[in-house]
């Protein structure tokens, strides 16, 4: 079901996110200065490519902390507000719930990206 569902996803936009994203990681990589909020951009198009059936773990410290005060007044909260957005207008409709609680997940993750990890939920 978590294949189907990302290959629902890729259909319906994820590709055009996930394909923005890494351009965007690409570009901050130009600067030293700009390469941690890079790599942070390669994570949400990771995220971005196939949601279904991955968690974030948050696992901070005090640059992580730094970091993301500024992620967070810059790009977080408009980040945010847009997955939310979107997140709502999906459940609005019984079939699209399970691609708004993504849109959810998205949403949470782009407020604090500095010292979360992306992994696989474990399904048993």
């Amino acid at each position: 079901m978590r294949i189907l569902g990302n290959i629902i996803w890729l259909i319906c936009g994820g590709w055009f996110y996930c394909l923005s994203w890494f351009v965007s990681g690409c570009l901050w990589c130009l600067s030293v200065v700009g390469m941690p909020w890079g790599v942070q951009c390669f994570k949400y198009a990771r995220l971005f490519l196939a949601p279904m059936g991955l968690e974030t773990h948050y696992r901070g410290g005090l640059f992580s902390g730094i970091a993301n005060i500024i992620w967070f007044v810059f790009f977080g909260i408009p980040l945010a507000v847009e997955a939310a957005g979107i997140g709502i207008a999906l459940c609005v409709s019984i079939i699209g719930i399970p691609w708004g609680i993504q849109c959810f997940k998205i949403a949470a993750f782009s407020l604090m990206p500095f010292g979360s990890r992306v992994r696989r939920e474990h399904i048993f």
